[in-house]
């Protein structure tokens, strides 16, 4: 999953902001090369919000961490050491991978669902603000619809292979699109009011004033130019 959502963005960003830049609809300031400037804010944004996604999803597993739907699969405890009275929680009664049981334990919500909403969502926003042509009116929805359904079907297949409650898998997927939201809306500069540059011809004459060829006076008429009766 991730793999696929790091790649997809990587490179529907570069060759996005490639064609804007050779078609000069974007522009910087940077003295340095104006593709890799422009590249590097939209990725460095990504990886920005990527990083404080994933650090809250940990964050969140460590400390209020639960046991997964898998878990009695996982450990597959030795039942005739099992005591009624307690917890299928301990190492002792449990045959499986310590890794694995380690991982089970960790289900406070879904890590794939908030990296894969985070992702998809960051793509649709950023699809908002730089398809704006008008013939993207029905391809720029789209494409925020097949984005947003990889998502969710990411959400849903960890569900279905009983890795996260359902209550995991919502939380994730609202922490993703938020955290998305969020990062785009006030760290990024994609739907940033940007003045149209006009070349200098077209400038100065925009600020000249148009000129009105006068006609020279003649006392015997009036500014109608209709003869003066004496």
């Amino acid at each position: 999953m991730a793999g696929v959502t790091i790649t997809c963005t990587t490179s529907i960003v570069s060759i996005g902001e490639a064609y804007l830049v050779y078609s000069k609809r974007l522009s910087s300031k940077s003295e340095f090369n104006k593709y890799v400037a422009a590249l590097y804010k939209v990725l460095g944004t990504f990886l920005f919000g990527a990083a404080i996604s994933q650090s809250l999803t940990d964050l969140a597993k460590y400390m209020i961490g639960r046991l997964r739907p898998n878990f009695l699969a996982v450990c597959n405890p030795i039942w005739s050491k099992i005591n009624c009275s307690e917890y299928v929680q301990l190492e002792a009664v449990c045959q499986g991978s310590l890794k694995n049981i380690t991982e089970s334990r960790l289900s406070f919500y879904s890590g794939h669902s908030s990296f894969g909403m985070y992702c998809m969502m960051f793509l649709a926003l950023y699809v908002q603000a730089r398809l704006v042509g008008r013939w993207a009116r029905l391809v720029r929805p789209t494409i925020q619809f097949l984005l947003i359904t990889f998502a969710m079907y990411v959400g849903y297949t960890r569900v279905s292979d009983y890795k996260h409650h359902w209550s995991d898998v919502l939380v994730g997927l609202l922490q993703g699109a938020l955290i998305a939201v969020l990062v785009v809306r006030h760290v990024s500069d994609f739907f940033k009011q940007r003045s149209l540059q006009q070349p200098s011809g077209e400038k100065d004459a925009a600020v000249r004033k148009p000129s009105v060829a006068l006609v020279p006076s003649n006392p015997e008429h009036n500014h109608y130019s209709y003869g003066v009766s004496t």
